[in-house]
């Protein structure tokens, strides 16, 4: 890729369409109409007056959390008294496969739901304050197509205040087509988001297309993220579901196991490894790539896996996710797959804690998944394409992304109060 977007760069040249960008956008807004919104999207946004914006008096609240406060474990409750931070009529960032008013969702009974934490309340995020403390900086979210969800409900949540502009030119696209980087710069607030699409974190090729097979190099990070880790103040790390494909295990260059029994290998001479010990050992040297780096001072955060919720059947296999509330806490106990894919990444954290203090940067866990293991009901199921479509992959039915706007904005709300601990 030729462009390299520095972080403290105000005078470039891409940058000269901030301005004009969001006006662009906004006389867009005014002019879509409601053709988008169910009935029953409608009749809520009339009951509530529409998206909330969030806003501060002051640039940066002053209050923080109790000590006791534990975000990650805690119970959905019922929330009717806030809208949604924004809709798809709002917020011009929102895929189709996961613009669920747009394709209809039969119900919004899930945007009715805050997150409880044990311990406090939970306060909404603050567009305002946030982009106030991100002023000067910049944050990259490195992954998936889930990573690139939770990228885009940061958007849209940010949307409230401001609209970036896309920078850059001739974005570089990978052998699945997805494009490698996309950098969105807000030039009120000197802040630039960026998306870089690596499913493993770290090199990996695919070897034989028609069997799906990839060549995954467990020891090398992912150098089209990984050079670029020093222009950014934080990183955000998350993927999982691609681990699940068949595979070829590389470590110095050299093909030491596979994933996928014994077509997989050259000649089948190959051990298996389990998936978990691979995902282990690709975020040790992913977060590796990040804390040892000597010009990455900031933070690296990883974000653990979000669970799927197909059910009478798998993704291929007719499963459905059609449930219209939360689990309660206490009706379900994480699944062994999950707890083994988390416990996996929770290790990988810990490993490399020591190399992050010693050269001044800072490791985080972005542990999400037991709260969105009780939210069956924020995906987009059928409602991610419209009629006979397909959405991400081969999905049709999808239970594993999420609804934009739904349960996975929570994930914005607690990179808030990483990122900003005294709020």
């Amino acid at each position: 890729m030729n462009m390299k977007y520095h972080k403290s760069n105000p005078s470039s040249p891409r940058r000269s369409a901030a301005i004009a960008a969001p006006v662009a956008f906004l006389l867009f807004l005014g002019l879509v109409s409601l053709y988008d919104l169910t009935l029953s999207d409608r009749r809520y946004l009339s009951i509530y007056g529409g998206p909330s914006s969030s806003s501060s008096s002051s640039p940066v609240a002053s209050s923080s959390l109790p000590p006791a406060c534990d975000l990650t474990r805690g119970e959905w409750v019922p929330d009717a008294a806030e809208a949604p931070y924004y809709t798809n009529v709002t917020c011009p960032f929102i895929d189709d496969h996961q613009n669920c008013m747009k394709f209809g969702k039969p119900s919004l009974e899930f945007l009715r739901w805050r997150w409880r934490p044990d311990g406090c309340e939970l306060p909404r995020f603050d567009a305002a304050a946030f982009l106030h403390a991100m002023r000067g900086k910049s944050i990259a979210f490195v992954g998936d197509s889930l990573a690139r969800n939770h990228f885009k409900s940061l958007l849209c949540i940010l949307s409230t205040v401001a609209l970036p502009v896309e920078v850059g030119t001739d974005p570089e696209v990978d052998v699945t087509g997805r494009t490698v980087r996309r950098d969105y710069y807000y030039g009120s607030h000197d802040f630039t988001a960026s998306l870089f699409w690596s499913p493993f974190l770290v090199k990996a090729n695919i070897s034989n297309a028609t069997l799906g097979m990839w060549d995954v190099h467990l020891d090398e990070a992912d150098s089209r993220w990984a050079a670029h880790v020093a222009d950014f103040d934080h990183v955000v790390l998350s993927g999982t579901n691609w681990f699940l494909r068949q595979s070829v295990y590389y470590e110095g260059g050299r093909a030491v196991a596979c994933n996928g029994g014994a077509s997989c290998g050259v000649g089948g001479n190959l051990s298996e490894l389990a998936v978990p010990q691979a995902l282990r050992a690709a975020f040790r040297t992913a977060l590796g790539a990040a804390a040892s780096h000597k010009g990455f001072r900031g933070k690296a955060i990883l974000r653990t896996l979000t669970p799927a919720h197909f059910e009478n059947g798998g993704w291929n296999t007719g499963g459905d996710c059609v449930r219209t509330s939360p689990y309660r806490r206490g009706d379900r106990t994480l699944g062994a797959f999950e707890a083994e894919y988390r416990s996996a990444q929770v290790e990988a954290l810990r490993e490399t804690k020591a190399a992050a203090r010693t050269n001044g940067a800072e490791l985080l866990l972005l542990d999400i998944t037991e709260a969105m293991d009780l939210r069956p009901d924020g995906h987009p199921s059928r409602y991610g394409h419209p009629p006979g479509g397909s959405v991400e992959g081969d999905f049709v039915v999808d239970c594993l992304h999420w609804c934009l706007p739904g349960p996975i904005d929570l994930w914005s709300e607690l990179l808030f109060h990483m990122l900003l601990p005294q709020h």
